[in-house]
């Protein structure tokens, strides 16, 4: 399975928890920066015409926040330069304080049918606290326009002052409003964000506070029928990402856009950073690219065991053994033998006990030797 993932660098205003390359002062830039990346397609489409694209996953910034003729626009352009899979699965990333029905009809136009709404939290007081552009009541106006149709909600734990009351309160939220996705997922306090300050200052929850309104999240999603397939994701019966279950297989993505990563033929690649630059680089017919480099196999393996062992399937051996030649609990037999009171095996996949799977980063640092 391979991906595309496309970044649109735009929004209204940044999050305070925002790490991601997005600018909230250039909008004006839009109509130009697309044509830019409707170009960026054209210059990867040799490299990638061998490729059969299965998913498509338009991020940010806010995708939803530019006129939906420009997202329309490069839908059209990927089907013109890329080979798509028969029932490719396209998603848009949405923030409800940008979405309207035109741009709803617009983008089932262009062949979305997956759509991501940052619910983050179903509290006012704490949306506006993370400086989000939007209320409940608008994020419950964007999902009635989806009603029918395939969406997922995130919500966030870690958040200042939150209780089991308020993770409550966000999941009913985001299951009564018909998702049939939910990523739940730790607030990570990035240096050079606003709200890394509160950090420092001890007023957001502990890791052990997290892991308790998490354990709390997980059993409330498991009783309203949402099954954990990833540590941070749960769906109804059928409705997993398979964008993301791409990465988490370590499969091919090609990432077109400023700042966007890709990893294709053993070889991970990074585009500028900068937005002038990009556009630059690409209008004169170059790819803007700025890091490159081969992935080696030490760091293929243990990404590989990484990445699985963040899923309920586990890692399974036989795919193992067909990548590298070799058995992976043998060539992590240190670490491994370290952490094997916290796996479980069931013929060909091993995994992370259940309760166990939302500290796998502390067990997997066994296995960085």
């Amino acid at each position: 399975m391979s991906g595309i993932y496309i970044h649109i660098p735009f929004c209204k205003q940044k999050c305070t928890y925002c790490d991601f390359t997005s600018f909230p002062d250039k909008l004006a830039f839009a109509e130009a920066y697309m044509a830019c990346l409707y170009k960026e397609m054209q210059l990867r489409a040799e490299q990638c015409k061998e490729i059969t694209f299965d998913t498509v996953y338009i991020g940010g910034g806010t995708p939803s926040v530019i006129d939906p003729a420009y997202i329309y626009g490069a839908i059209k352009q990927i089907k013109n330069s890329f080979r798509l899979s028969k029932n490719p699965e396209i998603t848009i990333e949405m923030n409800p304080g940008t979405v309207n029905e035109k741009k709803i009809e617009t983008y089932a136009r262009a062949g979305i049918n997956r759509y991501s709404v940052g619910l983050q939290t179903a509290i006012d007081e704490q949306l506006a606290n993370l400086n989000r552009i939007h209320t409940v009541r608008e994020y419950l106006y964007c999902t009635s326009l989806l009603k029918g149709k395939n969406f997922s909600a995130d919500v966030m734990l870690g958040l200042k002052g939150q209780t089991k009351e308020d993770v409550k309160k966000t999941i009913e939220v985001a299951a009564l409003s018909g998702a049939k996705h939910i990523s739940m997922y730790a607030l990570t306090p990035e240096d050079g964000t606003p709200i890394y300050t509160d950090y420092l200052n001890g007023e957001l929850p502990d890791g052990d506070e997290v892991r308790a309104l998490y354990d709390y999240g997980y059993s409330l999603l498991k009783e309203k029928g949402y099954e954990r397939y990833e540590v941070s994701n749960f769906c109804k019966k059928g409705f997993e990402s398979k964008h993301n279950i791409n990465y988490w297989r370590r499969g091919e993505y090609l990432g077109l856009g400023v700042s966007a990563s890709s990893f294709m033929a053993g070889k991970r690649f990074t585009n500028t950073f900068h937005l002038d630059d990009y556009m630059k680089c690409v209008l004169s017919g170059f790819l803007p690219v700025v890091e490159s480099e081969e992935v080696s196999e030490a760091d293929a393996k243990f990404e590989f065991v990484m990445l699985a062992l963040r899923t309920e399937r586990g890692i399974c051996a036989e795919e193992y053994k067909k990548a590298f030649g070799s058995e992976w609990k043998e060539d992590f037999s240190a670490g491994y033998k370290k952490t094997a009171q916290y796996f479980t095996d069931s013929g060909e996949y091993t995994r992370i006990k259940p309760e166990f799977l939302y500290v796998q980063n502390q067990i997997l640092t066994e296995f960085m030797a």
